[in-house]
């Protein structure tokens, strides 16, 4: 009597792990791929972040309509540095980014780099705050602007997104 108990727990024991094991496989398909990184440092301060949920999808177009570029430009951003007039920002990507060319937009200016297939760029934080009336021509500076990181590759439409808010720092 006592042996077959035993066997008995001992069957429960394995569907139980069996389940277990099972759940964990179905919990870890259903977790995001990890996106390429972005990163912004200045100074000795330095953020990383990845694409936004919907904003990268490993290399592909997620992008293609004026209004899916303009949701994933306007992402709010999770990371944020701030910058004292003078300093360098400095930019790096994945180098999945700078394979397929890479562009940074300011929400203050527009582009505020051209297309690079370098992993790294320096931008400078006097201009990055300065935004434009484009009917009276009258410049204001900003106290925050967020700064996307987008992935552009060949054609139409965007790759990726990475924003990041740099503040100025009087």
């Amino acid at each position: 009597m006592t042996a077959a108990l035993f066997s008995r727990g001992k069957g429960r024991r394995a569907a139980t792990a069996a389940c277990v094991v099972s759940l964990g496989l179905v919990a870890l398909s259903a977790c995001d791929k990890p996106t390429p990184l972005a990163t912004v440092t200045v100074g000795s301060e330095t953020v990383t972040t990845e694409a936004p949920k919907g904003c990268y999808k490993d290399g592909e177009v997620v992008a293609k309509s004026e209004k899916q570029v303009t949701a994933c430009l306007t992402k709010k951003a999770e990371q944020s540095l701030k910058v004292s007039p003078g300093e360098k920002v400095r930019v790096g990507v994945d180098p999945k980014i700078a394979e397929s060319g890479w562009i940074v937009i300011s929400e203050a200016r527009g582009v505020v780099s051209g297309q690079s297939k370098k992993t790294y760029r320096s931008l400078d934080s006097e201009t990055l705050f300065q935004q434009t009336n484009p009917q009276t021509g009258q410049t204001t500076t900003l106290d925050s602007v967020t700064l996307v990181i987008v992935e552009t590759g060949e054609g139409t439409g965007i790759k990726g997104a990475w924003p990041i808010k740099i503040t100025r720092d009087a």
